[in-house]
């Protein structure tokens, strides 16, 4: 039985993990978890799992916590603060943690999770958009391994040969024959609105995407393709490619989930209903097959499958992103941080669609790209840029 440590459990992820688990009460129990501050969702997982180990990024709910579970007279060890996340993630109990934490704040406990060379199934794009060559040292001097849980990355790595799966982060494409990695998006709810309505688009719009159940921001990084843009440099850092090795393809169906292709001609890839459970159970799996409660496709019910290019007219945090990988790890650092918060002014309705891209760009301009070579600076970076963001906010 494998034990399993999980970052971001009360999410959407965090909820299809869970899932997963309880397919397979055999084979993995659930040591820790840890969430924001959403109190009742934690109870009851604290009440079906009965992990050891629970903490709270907010502190008021996690005092709460411990006086709902006394009342129940349930027990668990209650932490709190990122502090108390931190030490979850990098207690060394677990043989799996899988970080489902939605932005910046899921690098540090990844990073301690690390320390212990365990198994990482990494849901946490950001951690490799703001650190991942930094990352990848430390996994290689810790022994730990890396998993993908991004349902385009989990595609791009079940495409790949068993070499390359097994050494992410230094694996070597061209050795393996690989021509392109090509990164699938759906284009999000507004890619066929004209683009002199783009400015009227409102947050509950944005959130409503079309294909996938997701959270908030990342509903918005969807529609705006910043979350394509993200997964375009995880995917650099996570299969040691080039800017020139993965292509961004607008695939609306979202039943290719990525794909690879060889230089001999053929093209492999990923299909599946949009489901994370199943890049879910192929992380926690590996290297093999377990069920996930997801059913396979129809091919008789699929329809017509179309690709395009994107805009950049239409997508400019993409060209953003990717401009950005060219330029080095501060500028992802920095885009990273801008882009959180302008999404989260957008949806407080502080700002339009449209001035998330001019926040971001805003940033990269009065940032510095010298290289980061240790986290603190990362963090420094990260911070700086926050700030800016910030002030260019207040400006518009």
């Amino acid at each position: 039985m494998r034990s399993v440590s999980l970052l971001g459990a009360t999410g959407s992820i965090g909820s299809s993990t869970l899932d997963v688990i309880r397919r397979h009460k055999d084979e993995f129990k659930l040591h820790a978890i840890a969430a924001c501050k959403s109190v009742d969702k934690t109870v009851g997982i604290i009440k079906e799992f009965k992990p050891q180990r629970v903490a709270l990024f907010d502190e008021e709910s996690a005092v709460k916590l411990k006086e709902i579970l006394k009342e129940k007279n349930l027990y668990t060890e209650v932490l709190a603060g990122a502090e108390g996340v931190e030490e979850i993630a990098g207690d060394g109990a677990s043989d799996i943690v899988v970080d489902a934490i939605v932005g910046a704040a899921g690098l540090k406990p990844v990073l301690a999770a690390v320390k212990t060379g365990c198994v990482i199934a990494l849901a946490n794009k950001e951690a490799l958009v703001m650190s991942g060559k930094i990352f990848f040292e430390q996994v290689k001097k810790y022994d730990a391994k890396v998993l993908p849980v991004d349902s385009e990355h989990s595609a791009i790595f079940q495409c790949l040969p068993y070499e390359a799966q097994e050494n992410l982060g230094y694996c070597n494409l061209k050795a393996a024959n690989v021509n392109k990695i090509l990164l699938t998006g759906s284009g999000g709810p507004f890619r066929e609105l004209p683009l002199d309505k783009l400015k009227d688009v409102t947050a509950a719009q944005a959130i409503a995407h079309p294909v996938w159940s997701m959270g908030p921001k990342i509903s918005v990084d969807s529609a705006t393709m910043m979350n394509k843009g993200l997964e375009f440099i995880e995917a650099r850092y996570l299969f040691n490619a080039t800017d020139e090795d993965v292509q961004v393809v607008i695939h609306p169906q979202s039943v290719i989930h990525s794909m690879v292709s060889y230089k001999d001609g053929a093209v492999l890839a990923q299909l599946g209903n949009p489901d994370m459970r199943t890049p879910i159970a192929v992380a926690l799996g590996f290297p093999e097959r377990i069920a996930s409660g997801v059913e396979p496709i129809d091919f008789t019910k699929v329809g017509t499958l179309t690709f395009t290019s994107p805009d950049f007219n239409r997508y400019p945090c993409l060209k953003l992103a990717m401009q950005a990988s060219k330029s080095g790890q501060a500028a992802t650092t920095a885009l990273n941080a801008a882009n959180e918060v302008a999404v989260a002014a957008f949806l407080k309705e502080q700002i339009a669609y449209l001035d998330i891209a001019k926040v971001v760009d805003g940033v990269l301009q009065k940032i510095e790209t010298a290289e980061l070579t240790e986290i603190e600076q990362v963090l420094e970076l990260d911070s700086k840029a926050r700030t800016i963001a910030q002030k260019i906010i207040g400006e518009l």
